[in-house]
């Protein structure tokens, strides 16, 4: 015999468990200025929120949120995690931010729009993506 599963009903009831816990923390720290790093990989999208000192402040991924799978790597998970981030910065008293945007997915310009959606406003915006130059040396070629 398994284990009983109990049927929930509402399936977005998780996230917005996770949501309210996260913004109910609230931040001891009030800071008027801010570095925004989105990294935007092909499975996930993390942002983070950090001072002018590069210290974290809040962060925040699709997967924390309770995306899972290949819904982390979505447009509309990584809004999410901007939206959260937004509403974290703003009740910290962030006015003014960096970005600073790293990684090739989807969720790259999505997770910005939808933090500036909370009315913080974007100084500078610098893609920070590692480019490969030239890569590592080639194999020999085989000797039959």
């Amino acid at each position: 015999m398994g284990k009983k599963r109990i049927a929930s009903k509402g399936g977005d009831n998780k996230n917005n468990a996770l949501k309210a816990r996260t913004l109910s923390r609230g931040s001891k720290k009030k800071l008027a200025e801010g570095m925004l790093h989105v990294e935007s990989t092909y499975n996930n999208t993390r942002v983070s929120l950090s001072d002018m000192g590069g210290n974290v402040v809040f962060t925040s991924s699709a997967g924390a949120l309770g995306f899972k799978g290949a819904k982390k790597g979505t447009p509309f998970a990584a809004a999410k995690v901007g939206e959260l981030i937004g509403e974290q910065a703003s009740g910290a008293g962030v006015k003014d931010v960096d970005v600073v945007v790293k990684g090739v997915g989807a969720g790259r310009e999505s997770a910005v729009r939808s933090f500036i959606a909370k009315g913080i406003n974007i100084r500078t915006i610098k893609d920070k993506t590692p480019v490969p130059h030239n890569g590592p040396r080639p194999p020999k070629p085989r000797r039959v």
